[in-house]
């Protein structure tokens, strides 16, 4: 009697350890369903200034080291420029400026750092983040040209000025998605993901039609 109660038992824990293995299963497919139809979410854009494909305003100003600098054309001839406004109390932007510098690397860009303040709160900035080649500027005009209301903010010009891509950074992802969304030919990610979801819904009208 013991011996069949033991078979018994153990019939019903395997199939209960089957059962759960299967429900397991179900959970992490339906998981990975959900993560393929979920795209990242890339920098949104919140300001009303320049549009994506008009050329930057143009701005002769000097970088903290005190050269001169025109903001809004190519630093480097035939290759594109960052422009990023941060700000020297902004935690985020701190933290974002070692992955700016090595997507800008690998993407071949130039960096231009663009901020406001006092000369001193960008001293300390920089002392406890030194520049490794960007151009730092201090400049409320820019900003306020560019109606950045929140920082950190990248705008992409290509090699003429252009402006390629723009939005809030505030990750690494925000940031590849600048450079991204030019070689998915969209201005942002978000209208990438409109005209995704809108396209297949047109497909369906189609075949409605001919059915």
């Amino acid at each position: 009697m013991n011996f069949e109660f033991l078979i018994a038992s153990n019939v019903l824990l395997w199939g209960a350890f089957l059962a759960l293995a299967a429900l397991m299963l179900g959970v992490i497919r339906q998981i990975g369903l959900l993560h393929e139809r979920s795209a990242p979410l890339g920098a949104m854009m919140i300001d009303h200034g320049p549009d994506i494909g008009e050329k930057s305003p143009v701005f002769n100003v000097t970088t903290i080291d005190e050269k001169p600098l025109l903001v809004g054309r190519a630093i480097t001839a035939g290759r594109p420029s960052l422009l990023m406004f941060t700000g020297p109390s902004c935690p985020v932007c701190a933290k974002l400026l070692p992955i700016i510098r090595s997507v800008a690397a690998a993407e071949g860009t130039d960096v231009i750092l663009i901020s406001d303040g006092t000369q001193a709160e960008h001293r300390e900035f920089l002392q406890n983040h030194p520049l490794q080649g960007e151009r730092y500027v201090v400049s409320a005009e820019i900003g306020m040209r560019y109606q950045v209301s929140k920082v950190p903010y990248g705008v992409l010009l290509d090699q003429d000025g252009v402006i390629q891509s723009k939005g809030l950074c505030n990750t690494r992802e925000h940031v590849e998605s600048l450079f991204e969304v030019i070689r998915l030919g969209h201005s942002s990610l978000q209208s990438f993901m409109k005209e995704g979801t809108a396209v297949p819904a047109a497909g369906l009208g189609k075949e409605t039609h001919v059915h």
